[in-house]
């Protein structure tokens, strides 16, 4: 089997007595990254508890040394670029040039809209609006001072220092699957993640994964960029056996994937599973990749 990397989601739905232990296990399994969610609100979970990621992420850098950490993803649903930036810059100090920023367009419609009481934006305007979030994002991170005036954000005289540890700043990794957001992590991104299209059959699920790497390679033609695949989005959970997640790996590694995402267990409703397989899977897949 190829090399590859492969990370795990927590969702921010554990106080941190019973997340704790699951951010230092990411790591002593052998998982490259670990990754939280960034709403206000989730789905089916919308009625639970539910915390921010960027103190969750904090708390989690403070409890681990070597994994890297990241949102899965941030959106601009809810985030403005100036203040996020600052987030950004404090995360990637604490952990010591570990955070990675995973970023999307954010949702149609979503609890992260409704509970703001807007409007979930048209498709063409929340494309144009991401762009611009990236952008702004891309230059608070990288450039001492920035002023942008934009349609959706403006920025006047924003200051970055100290600046990032990680040089010019830290990684982006893009959420896209249509040609304009693909283009923009292909220009943006150190890492393209997709969650393929929406199927109820696993194989029409990889058939959809496999034409977006396609898409996705003539976009970015010879630009080095990581390619992410979240494994949770197939109508299969990724951790439902071993053999299943063995397979997986395999056949996104086939498909040029250099990194998958998987979600921790959970009792019962989404992502439901058994922690005894993400254990197997940590013991009798990860080292051996």
């Amino acid at each position: 089997m190829g090399w590859v990397r492969v990370g795990i989601v927590i969702l921010p739905e554990y106080r941190w007595l019973l997340a704790e232990p699951k951010w230092r296990a990411a790591e002593t399994y052998g998982f490259d990254h670990a990754w939280t969610y960034d709403h206000i609100g989730w789905r089916s979970l919308v009625d639970g508890p539910w915390f921010d990621a960027v103190p969750t992420l904090t708390a989690a850098a403070m409890v681990t040394r070597r994994i890297r950490l990241g949102t899965l993803v941030a959106s601009p649903n809810f985030r403005h670029p100036v203040p996020f930036a600052r987030s950004l810059l404090a995360l990637d100090d604490v952990s010591n040039g570990r955070m990675v920023l995973g970023v999307g367009a954010g949702t149609l419609a979503g609890y992260d809209n409704h509970v703001l009481g807007g409007e979930p934006p048209e498709p063409r305007p929340r494309a144009d609006r991401f762009a611009e979030f990236v952008t702004q994002l891309d230059s608070l991170l990288t450039n001492e001072r920035t002023t942008i005036d934009g349609e959706y954000y403006t920025s006047v005289d924003a200051r970055s220092a100290p600046g990032c540890v990680q040089h010019p700043r830290l990684p982006f990794v893009v959420a896209a699957n249509g040609p304009r957001t693909m283009r923009l992590a292909a220009r943006f991104g150190q890492g393209w993640v997709t969650t393929g299209s929406a199927a109820d059959d696993i194989e029409a699920w990889w058939s959809g994964v496999a034409d977006l790497a396609r898409r996705f390679d003539e976009t970015a033609g010879d630009r080095p960029v990581d390619r992410y695949l979240s494994l949770d989005s197939a109508p299969v959970f990724s951790l439902s056996s071993v053999d299943y997640f063995r397979d997986a790996m395999g056949r996104a590694g086939e498909l040029g994937f250099t990194d998958i995402v998987c979600h921790w267990p959970r009792p019962d409703g989404v992502y439901a599973g058994r922690l005894n397989v993400l254990e197997r899977v940590a013991a009798e897949i990860l080292p051996y990749r």
